[in-house]
């Protein structure tokens, strides 16, 4: 269990997670019991557990952030315990924390995407992650460039779907109809 400030909470741009308020005494046996609980009531799949782990202070009051990753979890279930459970728990969604109580996330996570007319174009994804490249050069965004063609070819994806998410990711999605017009729009 790793300890996070809540400027890091800040940082979690794009995640999502469980955040429990108020725990005292042994944080390991809150995570145990918890990931227990949740097992017990059908959220998690048997023997599945919530390994992401954060304890952060918020003033003097203790909290564990239950981050969601590659886990199967019922969402449907778990929003009905939450809710059912919250006066005992305190429980509350992460982006609800940061919103509610640190101001929201950062803004550099905010950076607007730029548009790109990838709709209509040919389908093969390198050309579509060339243009999407090319897209992002034009905005100065490089270091976004090279992090996006790394994630398609590096093997963080493992179909052509999974690389129009990660392309989507980075640009708008557009088509060159919708392109023209938005660009005639800015000029005047």
């Amino acid at each position: 269990m790793k300890k996070i400030t809540t400027e890091e909470l800040r940082g979690l741009y794009g995640r999502e997670g469980l955040i429990l308020q108020g725990c005292g005494g042994d944080l390991q046996e809150w995570v145990d019991g918890i990931n227990g609980i949740l097992e017990q009531e059908g959220i998690l799949p048997q023997g599945t557990r919530l390994q992401d782990v954060a304890v952060f202070q918020s003033g003097e009051i203790t909290n564990l952030l239950f981050l969601f990753g590659e886990e199967k979890v019922d969402m449907g279930k778990l929003a009905v315990w939450r809710i059912k459970t919250h006066s005992q728990f305190g429980g509350t969604w992460l982006s609800d924390y940061v919103h509610n109580h640190l101001g929201g996330f950062r803004k550099e996570h905010e950076t607007k995407r730029p548009d790109c007319p990838l709709i209509g174009e040919d389908g093969n994804i390198f050309h579509l992650m060339a243009l999407a490249s090319r897209t992002l050069r034009e905005h100065g965004m490089n270091e976004q460039a090279e992090e996006m063609q790394k994630r398609i070819t590096e093997g963080e994806c493992h179909s052509y779907g999974e690389a129009l998410q990660i392309l989507g990711e980075y640009v708008t999605i557009t088509s060159k109809e919708d392109y023209q017009i938005q660009s005639e729009l800015q000029m005047g």
